[in-house]
């Protein structure tokens, strides 16, 4: 396998995207808010964000979610942005195998001995399967096969369903066409958010000689919802090497959660149960398709060990927050040590 370089004119391209597609309230509204939390100069704040999408590959979001605000040149240089995401996975994911992790049900075909559960592709004229299938689990969740962010999810349960058939034309008219069988998680993640399945985002790499590196890792806990992505509520925590929580949690928006807000848990105590399990499960996962080599895996950890939700090729940024953890790095030094960039 061999590493290519970054292009070099993929800041010209950030810079030129941001230029015809600004959301101008959107980018003032950040602006605001991030001159606010760290009591800085809007106008300064609002002319750094812009020189830093351009110059500097930043996305908006990024620059409030990791409070480059309060970061010097150097160590703002260390975390990994949005838009160097995205060029990671242009630049290391074969494009002819991305394809395998559009597709929801495809990607359970590929990756089945991973899931940990059941599941069932509701297809027409399948009405006592999908009745069979919700009588051995009671709760059970259905999905959109394509679609990103949690958006397509919905948890059922067999007991609120009457009519049949009427349900599998439902489904069918929603798209929602593929049944999972309802995770249950290890009782430390309960213990945070007992009503929503908390996944553990893992971000690996294969290398060129073939080994997996886990480049980061993350804990996302959600607030009761069917997702625990950030348009349900969801926030998130970073983790280190030994799956210890960074510090405080903190979400898309910049906020922090120093405890979840339901169950007054303190983020800042948190072990990722099962730890060990860990390496050698992603591993085995990451090297299914290992044309797609940087890959950002979301898992469960169940009462035995890691069970597999999802992988993302476009494995997004869930890095450090600064005024979260007290840590003034990112984690671009790891992937640039596993990439050989």
């Amino acid at each position: 396998m061999t590493s290519r370089g970054l292009s070099p004119a993929h800041r010209l391209r950030v810079l030129w995207k941001r230029a015809v597609r600004i959301d101008v309230g959107a980018v003032t509204s950040r602006a605001r808010k991030t001159a606010r939390i760290h009591d800085k100069s809007y106008p300064l704040v609002l002319a750094d964000m812009l020189w830093s999408a351009g110059r500097h590959r930043v996305g908006f979001n990024d620059y409030l979610e990791f409070d480059f605000a309060i970061l010097t040149r150097e160590e703002r240089a260390t975390w990994v942005t949005s838009p160097l995401a995205m060029e990671f996975s242009r630049t290391f994911d074969d494009p002819a195998h991305v394809h395998r992790f559009h597709h929801k049900v495809d990607f359970n075909r590929d990756f089945d001995r991973f899931l940990g559960r059941e599941w069932l592709e509701v297809t027409d004229g399948n009405v006592d399967e999908v009745k069979a299938f919700a009588d051995r689990h009671p709760v059970f969740i259905a999905k959109v096969p394509v679609s990103k962010s949690g958006a397509g999810v919905r948890r059922y349960r067999t007991e609120e369903i009457d009519d049949w058939s009427a349900f599998h034309a439902q489904l069918i008219a929603a798209g929602e066409t593929l049944l999972e069988e309802n995770i249950v998680q290890h009782a430390d993640l309960a213990a945070v958010c007992p009503g929503t399945v908390n996944t553990t985002r893992v971000t690996t790499f294969v290398k060129d000689d073939g080994t997996v590196a886990i480049i980061n890792m993350a804990q996302k806990f959600g607030r009761g919802e069917v997702s625990d992505q950030g348009n349900f509520g969801g926030f998130y925590v970073a983790l280190d090497e030994q799956g210890r929580s960074m510090g405080d949690g903190y979400d898309i928006n910049g906020e922090l959660y120093p405890t979840h807000p339901e169950s007054g848990y303190r983020i800042a105590d948190f072990q990722l149960p099962h730890m060990d399990l860990l390496p050698a499960f992603i591993t085995e996962v990451a090297l299914v398709v290992p044309q797609v080599r940087y890959v950002g895996w979301d898992v469960v950890m169940a009462p035995d060990g890691p069970v597999l939700v999802e992988g993302n090729w476009g494995a997004g940024v869930f890095e450090n927050k600064p005024t979260a953890t007290g840590v003034r790095h990112g984690h671009l030094p790891r992937y640039k040590a596993a990439m050989g960039i």
